[in-house]
């Protein structure tokens, strides 16, 4: 496929979602109900250019936005499941139709590179087919009761209104993968993009008021609302909204939990990554660099999964260095709508200031860096966004490699001992998402994989920290926040279970043998 031009016309993109004008605000459907003045300006990170205004939901739009969803609700819920499923297989289509054009405005408006923005959708397209599928499978279990005549089983029903709050790095697969398993569970959605990316956000809900009304069912399915803190608050703290799931920092998820929490609901957490690949002395080396490059770089560092520390063996750990060395020379940094470049810039110069600070802090703690960072200027490079893939040479307890560094930095980290080390040090961080091992040494990939292994919600052998398949149930451990979220089982999060027992006899026996005569 082509690069796409640099130069192309942003309206032109947003027209073919059916924006005919860039400013827009809180909404069911296609319908503006933002009725304040105050709006969130979207500038891009690849040249820095204003795409466009947002109006900034207000408390009287909240009131609307969630009136809408509670009616919407009543009709559907009682909507038959594969039903359900038929409307977003059609949701689906409507993204394949349009996966370029919105690739590309994920591509503009958050800075991944085209490959990437397209990828992302294919996740939704992704898991919309899973969502078809599951439509039919939404069943519980039968089981024996102790009293004879008696039936026992256990079925789910829908939550209600489901609040999702989504982050900057994945505009709108993470708001996908919520939003099509809640739909066919029943369930109607509120969303709160991140206020970094809010006209993918706009996009989507236009396409997907677009297949609601083709379907003539209530706009109110899928409601849209715009800012910052505010109005997350907003849904967090509503106890008309049974369950939130967040997506950001480990700071945010905290505060999230506790206000859900304070109220009684339920929250699915997806929060800070610190991931690390384990490198043996069996580790197949080239496969090893591919999986620790695109996992440091992909994205320019700012994935959830995003390898962050490399733990080697000393008895090859100059030989992968090098390595790795040879491969971030050959990067190129650019335009992320140009194919032939590899790193796209930092979502803003707020993200380029903590990776500056980064790289200071590891060498005040002791750390030596052997592939330079820096902040890239001059032509292509205007909007200040744009850094350099940096390796850093560190010890696991330093404080900054404790923490989570959303931006292009690895922390190469060595160890001695037998896998039992590596796997010491890499569960020795407060985060718990994603992990890897690279070894073709079966022992060491079942221990890594064992209850005396990896602590983290994914461990992987012989491929990177990231690239997670919908298939499987995505999420974290210990302050990554516990939640799951797209396929396996994740689908239950987003109902109520109930219990049910059905005595068809003339008599009513007690459990347990109790006798009650009257």
């Amino acid at each position: 496929m082509k690069s796409v031009s640099a130069k192309f016309e942003i309206k032109k993109v947003l027209k073919s979602f059916g924006i005919k004008e860039i400013n827009d605000g809180t909404s069911t459907g296609v319908k503006s109900f933002a009725s304040g003045s105050e709006t969130i300006q979207s500038y891009s990170p690849v040249d820095g250019q204003l795409i466009g205004a947002v109006k900034i939901t207000t408390q009287a739009d909240y009131e609307t936005v969630i009136t809408s969803a509670q009616e919407a609700f009543k009709i559907w819920r009682t909507t038959p499941a594969p039903q359900r499923g038929e409307v977003v297989r059609q949701f689906g289509d409507k993204l394949r139709k349009h996966k370029k054009n919105l690739g590309t405005l994920v591509s503009y408006e958050m800075g991944k590179s085209f490959q990437e923005g397209l990828g992302e959708v294919q996740e939704m397209i992704d898991i919309c087919d899973f969502a078809v599928g599951l439509s039919r499978q939404l069943h519980g279990l039968t089981m024996h009761s102790e009293r004879a005549g008696h039936r026992m089983y256990e079925q789910y029903h829908p939550l209600g209104v489901v609040g999702i709050i989504s982050a900057f790095n994945f505009p709108v697969a993470v708001w996908s993968w919520n939003t099509a398993l809640a739909w066919v569970c029943g369930d109607v959605c509120i969303w709160k993009p991140s206020e970094k990316t809010p006209l993918t956000g706009i996009a989507c809900q236009y396409l997907a008021a677009e297949v609601f009304a083709e379907n003539n069912l209530p706009e109110g399915i899928s409601c849209l609302v715009n800012g910052d803190f505010h109005v997350g608050e907003m849904l967090t703290k509503d106890k008309r909204i049974p369950l939130i799931s967040a997506t950001g920092s480990t700071r945010m998820g905290k505060i999230v939990a506790q206000d859900v929490a304070a109220r009684l609901g339920k929250s699915l957490l997806e929060l800070g990554g610190n991931n690390a690949i384990i490198v043996t002395p069996d580790a197949d080396i080239k496969m090893t660099v591919i999986g620790a490059v695109f996992g440091a770089v992909g994205t320019c560092g700012q994935r959830c999964t995003s390898t962050r520390r490399l733990i080697i063996h000393e008895s090859i750990y100059d030989t992968v260095k090098d390595a790795l060395v040879h491969a971030y020379k050959q990067l190129k940094i650019g335009n992320p709508l140009d194919e032939k470049h590899h790193v796209g810039p930092l979502i803003d110069t707020d993200a380029v200031a903590m990776y500056n600070d980064a790289l200071k802090k590891v060498v005040e703690a002791g750390g030596n860096i052997i592939i330079e960072g820096g902040v890239l200027t001059g032509k292509g490079y205007e909007s200040g966004c744009y850094v350099k893939p940096a390796i850093a040479e560190a010890k696991p307890e330093f404080e900054i490699v404790q923490h989570e560094t959303f931006a292009p930095v690895l922390y190469l980290l060595k160890y001695s001992g037998d896998v039992s080390e590596a796997i010491e040090i890499q569960n020795n961080v407060a985060q718990g998402l994603s992990s890897a091992i690279m070894t073709n040494n079966l022992r060491e990939a079942e221990q890594f994989l064992s209850v005396n292994g990896s602590d983290c919600g994914i461990a992987n052998v012989n491929i990177g920290t990231s690239g997670a398949e919908i298939g499987g149930a995505f999420g974290g451990e210990k302050e990554t926040g516990g939640g799951r979220e797209s396929g396996s089982d994740a689908w239950k999060v987003y109902m109520r279970r109930q219990t049910n027992t059905i005595n068809y006899t003339a008599n009513l026996p007690l459990a347990q043998g109790i006798k009650f005569e009257l």
